[in-house]
């Protein structure tokens, strides 16, 4: 009894690999080929080649891979499934005793293990990739920005300017950029540095440039003079527009980097907002997919004995896109409504679990 267990668990994980890499491999290639389409708009631009473009999309693909897992997991699951349905096979197990439950849960065993594979992938290689992209981006846009590992360069005029780093800054209605341990490195004509500045914060009003909790200090023959200020105007002409395109996006950074970005908003008084909601989807990602999952193992039983390819792959993807929207439509109404925004992203988890209960009730 055990080891004929064993086999069955082997049957249906092997059916739902298959079919799950195959449809993974397409949603992913497909979005890679569209994002490549779209860079060779910006061949030739401050010397972005094909290559470049190449390039963009070869890192951008872990994050790519990682977004379209679930989609792929819902589609392949009940392709999987549905092949055994298909021939009979799913008809000879329950006649067997196994309820559909047992069977589900083989399938979504396969998954669990993927899924674990998936958020390491998202917590590693799909941040660096992004911020390598990011950095490419930004020379499309600006010849004399980019981004390192130590965050944020740009020449403005005789001054060298670093950031730290940049986080989205929540204010009224909107949202703006925020430059973090600023560091103005002002050259004299032959090299030499005439003056430093730095500032625990710098961001822009819509009309100039403010650095919060500034020090300068000025280097001349008698020495260094420095001075200390709360705010002081700054006149660069650093488009704040183009920097922009320096954040990465909350979704798009890793746990870690969603973390750090929080403590440093709570220490200033301010909302963690975006990157508390980012932060509790990311760590609840791999249960909203296996859940997810589960919520589709239904339809793979009863009729679904009759129905073709076309049918399984239509369901899988209403039941994928169907669930983004309803996360994000939970999300944003717990972000208005001052829901927290670990609730606000377990609620749609809570809701398809309630619903797979109901479904696999209804069909024992």
């Amino acid at each position: 009894m055990r080891l004929s267990v064993k086999r069955v668990d082997r049957l249906v994980a092997l059916s739902v690999l298959g079919s799950l890499i195959g449809v993974w491999l397409v949603l992913t290639g497909f979005d890679a080929v569209t994002q490549f389409l779209r860079q060779l708009g910006h061949v030739g631009k401050h010397g972005f080649t094909l290559g470049n473009a190449a390039v963009y999309v070869l890192v951008t693909t872990p994050r790519r891979a990682y977004e379209m897992f679930i989609f792929a997991a819902v589609i392949g699951g009940l392709m999987g499934l549905g092949g055994l349905a298909a021939t009979s096979e799913l008809t000879a197990l329950r006649a067997a005793g196994m309820s559909r439950l047992r069977i589900a849960a083989s399938a979504t065993g396969v998954i669990a293990v993927l899924v674990l594979g998936v958020a390491i992938l998202g917590e590693t290689a799909a941040p660096w990739g992004d911020q390598l992209a990011q950095s490419m981006q930004l020379r499309i846009k600006s010849g004399n920005i980019g981004t390192t590992g130590s965050g944020l360069w740009a020449r403005d005029g005789e001054r060298i300017i670093n950031a730290r780093s940049s986080l989205v800054r929540e204010v009224g209605h909107g949202s703006v950029v925020q430059l973090a341990d600023v560091r103005v490195f002002t050259l004299t004509p032959d090299g030499q540095l005439s003056r430093f500045e730095w500032a625990k914060t710098a961001d822009h009003d819509g009309h100039q440039w403010t650095l919060h909790d500034a020090r300068m200090s000025t280097l001349d023959a008698s020495g260094v003079h420095t001075t200390q200020v709360a705010a002081e105007s700054w006149p660069s002409s650093l488009n704040p527009q183009v920097l922009a395109q320096s954040v990465i996006l909350p979704q798009y950074l890793s746990m870690r980097g969603l973390r750090r970005n929080m403590r440093y908003l709570k220490r200033n008084g301010e909302s963690p907002g975006v990157y508390a909601v980012a932060f509790w989807g990311r760590a609840l990602y791999p249960l909203n997919a296996l859940v997810l999952v589960l919520c589709a193992m239904p339809f793979a039983f009863g009729t679904m004995r009759s129905g073709g390819l076309g049918k399984r792959i239509f369901v899988g993807m209403l039941l994928a896109i169907g669930w983004y929207f309803l996360q994000k439509a939970m999300v944003n109404f717990g972000t208005v409504y001052g829901l927290s925004p670990l609730f606000a992203n377990l609620l749609p988890a809570l809701l398809l679990i309630t619903v797979a209960w109901l479904g696999f009730r209804k069909r024992a």
